[in-house]
């Protein structure tokens, strides 16, 4: 079985040792006007589309396409300084500027390459309610990005969560035009039904659509950290994804109570399960200081 970070590119080597700003409890990277408006440029239609272009993962047999209404949740695309575009996924959390989205750590923290030096994150956007090409709400690029100082990078599991703040699009905060889910840092009982939400780029969803998985969730404890375990089969692009609990299909809201980190995968590179670290309050803290980005 093989460990993957659910970026559309597998793993990623290490932690990203000198990010643009450090303050204590989190690592802040902030985007100049210039590159804010070189990652809109960056991401044409096309471009997204072809992200999901290429050898892919199986189609999900768990997995179903999600038709209901999901606010708050779309597709974030990002390039590395190695040249590739990549895709995850994200979730708008209420926040008091109403322009932050709460995704996985290794989303934003590029790691080394194999010749230990930083990848750099790049052309960072986000598009709520991203559907086969329809961009129902915008485009909306990212002014900053952080995790927690805790986090280790993308070999590492534990607090793999990020924030990432937008800018608004024609005066407009992301909250408003496509809402939001609730975000809880409460103790959660285990097992817990789950529902879980991701742009997974395989053969079945190329990352154009959104996909849901409904399944029970069990905390797993070690003695590293504490992570939630599903066997929902969501591919790579799925990272970041909200695990939802107490959710509504008829509004398309829940209450995350995780993001999805990591999956593992068989010999067919068919995903067999996941993994979500458990939201930790160093994670709380991180997100309460977001709309300070």
């Amino acid at each position: 079985m093989i460990w993957t970070a659910l970026t559309t590119t597998g793993v990623l080597v290490a932690a990203l040792a000198a990010p643009a700003h450090a303050q204590t409890g989190q690592v802040v990277t902030r985007v100049a006007e210039p590159d804010r408006a070189a990652a809109l440029a960056h991401w044409t239609p096309e471009r997204m589309k072809a992200v999901g272009d290429g050898d892919l993962p199986p189609a999900e047999q768990i997995s179903k396409p999600y038709d209901g209404p999901a606010p708050g949740v779309g597709r974030l695309f990002l390039s590395t300084s190695l040249g590739q575009d990549q895709s995850c996924t994200a979730t708008v959390v209420p926040s008091a500027t109403k322009d932050v989205v709460l995704t996985a750590g290794h989303c934003v923290n590029g790691g080394f390459d194999r010749w230990d030096n930083p990848i750099r994150i790049l052309h960072v956007v986000f598009v709520p309610g991203y559907d086969r090409g329809e961009r129902p709400h915008g485009v909306f690029a990212a002014r900053a990005f952080a995790w927690s100082d805790t986090y280790r990078g993308p070999s590492s599991g534990e607090d793999d969560d990020a924030v990432v703040a937008l800018d608004p699009v024609d005066g407009r905060h992301v909250e408003d035009v496509a809402g939001s889910q609730d975000v809880s840092f409460d103790e959660v009982g285990s097992p817990v039904d789950a529902t879980t939400l991701g742009y997974p780029v395989s053969a079945l969803a190329r990352g154009e659509e959104l996909l849901s998985c409904a399944r029970p969730a069990t905390l797993e404890t070690n003695s590293v950290m504490s992570a939630w375990e599903t066997d929902c089969d969501l591919a790579g692009g799925s990272s970041g994804g909200p695990w939802l609990r107490g959710f509504d299909p008829a509004t398309g809201k829940g209450t995350i109570f995780a993001v999805t980190s990591r999956g593992t995968m068989n010999e067919d590179l068919v995903t067999t399960d996941l993994s979500a670290a458990k939201l930790t309050a160093a994670v709380r803290a991180l997100y309460e200081r977001a709309q300070d980005l």
